[in-house]
């Protein structure tokens, strides 16, 4: 395989509006990708893409929707059939987290949580997958984290969710090799986005030094343009050294009592 060529083609992107998925679709539309936005706050998704159109001249439509509720993956077929739209990649990026003893969390923050990490993901995939492998030259880009490489105590749901994005992920990959699809798990570190204004706090990031969301992106489009692109890729070299380690050097018990003395000082 040869870099991918975005100019042609039609990425969605969720949790378009600000973080991660803001900066996917800087990225894509530099390379020429449309885009199709999708995010509960339309009016943050119509600033970015009165910007993306001014700078790059592509075209760029808008979808409200909030992922938590219905069936995301029919209602964004519903929403795009009408505008003719032929989607050739999926950047499924939304998400958030919850901090704190999972018997104290609660139970509708929870269920949330659950619809948009795990349910969205999967449902948006099986609803875009079979024409993204017609198409053959997009991208399928899950974001998982990297808290899926271990349990993480005071965000035991969160890590669960990321590992479940992370296997499907994996696992979709080899399903689609020799269709000319590339499918990426991305997992970042604690990355400067909204998401721990979402959580509730900062601390959740364990004290650790918050990457840029513009270098994550390209983290995960470098790994896409590879002759052989990888199932997965962590974002920023200590984090690839920490999960490198943390499989080596420690037992799983060793690795959760670290995780929990950590999140414990930041409780």
């Amino acid at each position: 395989m040869t870099a991918v060529d975005y100019h042609g083609q039609t990425a969605l992107i969720t949790g378009a509006s600000a973080g991660l998925g803001a900066e996917f679709a800087r990225q894509l539309a530099a390379r020429g990708c449309d885009l199709v936005l999708v995010a509960r706050r339309k009016d943050r998704l119509e600033k970015l893409a009165a910007e993306l159109r001014g700078q790059h001249g592509i075209e760029v439509h808008v979808l409200a929707l909030d992922l938590a509720t219905g069936n995301p993956g029919q209602a964004l077929i519903e929403q795009l059939e009408p505008l003719g739209l032929h989607v050739t990649s999926v950047i499924n990026n939304a998400g958030f987290a919850s901090f704190g003893a999972f018997h104290q969390a609660d139970p509708e923050r929870l269920r949330r949580e659950i619809a948009v990490d795990v349910t969205a993901v999967a449902d948006i995939s099986r609803a875009f997958i079979e024409q993204l492998r017609t198409a053959g030259r997009g991208v399928l880009v899950n974001v998982a984290s990297m808290a899926a490489y271990q349990p993480n105590p005071r965000m035991a749901l969160y890590g669960a969710t990321k590992a479940f994005v992370l296997s499907l992920t994996e696992a979709l990959w080899e399903e689609s090799l020799g269709t000319g699809l590339r499918v990426l798990a991305l997992s970042p570190g604690a990355t400067r986005t909204e998401f721990f204004d979402v959580v509730g706090t900062d601390r959740a990031a364990g004290g650790t030094k918050l990457a840029s969301p513009a270098d994550v992106v390209r983290t995960a489009l470098a790994a896409l343009d590879r002759r052989n692109p990888p199932p997965s890729v962590i974002a920023g070299r200590m984090n690839r050294v920490m999960a490198v380690l943390a499989r080596r050097l420690a037992t799983r018990r060793q690795v959760i009592r670290a995780v929990g003395r950590l999140t414990a000082d930041q409780a």
